[in-house]
């Protein structure tokens, strides 16, 4: 389908993770409250693997993993995502032993420490069933419920909120020489049609979430023309993630390493708020927060205090 012959129509929708019951949680008293006109929603990272691109074996541990999220959600996160299996580009699948192994542990040491809705970032369903005792409400799928043919069935049948990613090709492969004649174009087409695979497998549109993939199989300027028009995958009419956070295109500028890529993800989160996406998926959380916070008060001047300077 050519972007031409589809509107670009509107969706007031919004994920609301935290309604089901496994989202339910103890509230945290460290954490700051966020002004519900604050968008897009912050989801913080957290990845529990030892070769992810940005913060691969930093949060190894799982007394350092508990602490990153404590803090993350008094930043003002507001959903946590776990991944203990990289699909950075070039990565290998690793076991569905060893995957759990890295997250259970963790969500274990968070599930009633925090009051903000999390998701287990994994492709396999095995995974999902586990961390389910443990709180988990939002599957984050890289595959978009290809990998795995259960995983759809378990989500249906608990109820959970899915993430649908675009990616083309494998983690392992799928930078070999990517290209698209309308990148956008086929990113929706994609989409739709998982879309509708999920909808048929029994999940409800309203707990569906779509995320175009950035750096899942791209040229660095397809990112850019992804962002640009993004507006583009709102006649999907479910709500929208966008995910740039430190990702290789985001240091194209002064070829800065993934820790020091931050004024370029703030850029993708910018146009993530002029297009009214719902979600951005990041590593600095605060920074996130505080951005958001200004330029909502930017634009409503309730939102700032009554302070002298």
């Amino acid at each position: 389908m050519r972007r031409s012959e589809r509107s670009l129509a509107g969706s007031s929708q919004r994920w609301n993770p935290g309604t089901t019951k496994a989202a339910v949680r103890v509230r945290s008293t460290d954490r700051q409250e966020r002004n519900n006109s604050v968008t897009p929603k912050v989801l913080g990272i957290l990845n529990v693997t030892p070769d992810s691109f940005s913060d691969g074996g930093l949060f190894r541990g799982v007394d350092d993993a508990k602490e990153r999220v404590m803090e993350m959600v008094r930043q003002g996160a507001d959903a946590i995502d776990i991944g203990g299996e990289s699909t950075r580009p070039g990565s290998f699948e690793i076991s569905v032993e060893e995957e759990l192994e890295r997250v259970i542990p963790v969500l274990e040491a968070i599930s009633c420490e925090i009051d903000v809705p999390l998701s287990i970032d994994t492709r396999r369903a095995e995974v999902v069933r586990e961390a389910l005792s443990h709180g988990v409400s939002i599957v984050n799928d890289t595959s978009a419920l290809q990998d795995d043919s259960e995983l759809c069935h378990v989500i249906a049948q608990h109820q959970l909120t899915v993430i649908l990613m675009h990616r083309k090709g494998t983690p392992e492969s799928m930078q070999r020489g990517p290209g698209y004649i309308d990148v956008l174009a086929e990113i929706h087409t994609f989409l739709e049609e998982r879309i509708e695979f999920a909808i048929a497998a029994g999940i409800a549109r309203d707990r569906i979430v779509v995320d175009p993939g950035l750096g899942f199989g791209k040229r660095v300027a397809d990112n850019y023309e992804i962002a640009r028009g993004i507006e583009f995958l709102r006649s999907l009419s479910v709500p929208l993630l966008l995910g740039a956070s430190r990702k290789s295109f985001t240091g194209v500028f002064d070829d800065s390493p993934p820790e020091q890529r931050l004024p370029a993800s703030l850029a993708f989160v910018a146009r993530a708020r002029e297009s009214a996406v719902e979600w951005v998926r990041v590593h600095d959380v605060a920074e996130t927060v505080t951005f958001l916070r200004a330029m909502a008060a930017i634009d409503d001047p309730l939102l700032v205090g009554e302070g002298s300077s």
